[in-house]
């Protein structure tokens, strides 16, 4: 294990809002009890929920941070068992700043039923195209997070067979928002595919690129 030390002022700053959004994912119905976990890359520390512990007593002292090869640097709290997920996210996607890694119904529903979520939304766009699935393996396992990582070739989010969602954005606002989108978009997808004789109207692949280009100038800072 690497030498402990004292978190500096922009890692407890980013533990902070960690601790928060991992609360969320519970409150918003993302997850049930410790299952999902949240991460956020500080420089090359990965701040990361540790395993077991409920969202709701974690404090500050419970600070849990590990080097970009998984060696713990932080704090005593052993890290989520799905830290190779997050770990291979980080190494493959430089503009990933955080990952949040879900359980969600209507997600992990649509991940047992079809390869990619099917393009219902516009939104699809924002996460960079149809949201593909990741085969099954077990959870915690190099074979998953290799299995993720090929599922996000060109994406921000995908799904992961029999098991949940993971998102990963620069920001953690932002990888929470794309998974409760995807949650929603799935739970779209299912109700409108639920209707007896009546096939849900996709979008086309040209439609999902042009919404994708309009949501990245989306926002209050865009310039047109």
């Amino acid at each position: 294990m690497a030498e402990q030390r004292r978190p500096r002022p922009e890692e407890a700053a980013a533990w902070g809002s960690l601790v928060t959004t991992a609360r969320r994912t519970v409150t918003d119905g993302l997850v049930v009890g410790t299952s999902g976990n949240v991460s956020v890359r500080v420089a090359e520390v990965v701040l990361v929920t540790p395993t077991g512990v409920p969202y709701d007593r974690l404090g500050p002292d419970d600070i849990t941070g590990v080097d970009l090869d998984g060696h713990q640097v932080l704090g005593t709290l052993r890290p989520t068992s799905e830290l190779p997920m997050h770990l291979t996210v980080y190494r493959a996607f430089p503009a990933a700043g955080a990952v949040v890694h879900t359980h969600s119904v209507h997600a992990t529903a649509v991940s047992t039923l079809v390869p990619e979520l099917p393009p219902i939304h516009y939104m699809t766009g924002a996460l960079g195209g149809p949201v593909r699935v990741a085969p099954y393996a077990t959870y915690g396992t190099e074979e998953l997070a290799d299995n993720i990582r090929t599922a996000l070739q060109g994406r921000t989010a995908c799904l992961i067979q029999n098991h949940g969602t993971l998102a990963h954005a620069p920001t953690l606002e932002r990888a929470f928002t794309d998974s409760a989108q995807l949650e929603w978009m799935s739970h779209l997808w299912l109700t409108a595919a639920s209707v007896p004789g009546h096939p849900p109207h996709l979008l086309t692949p040209a439609q999902v690129r042009e919404a994708g280009e309009k949501l990245s100038r989306y926002g209050q800072g865009a310039t047109d």
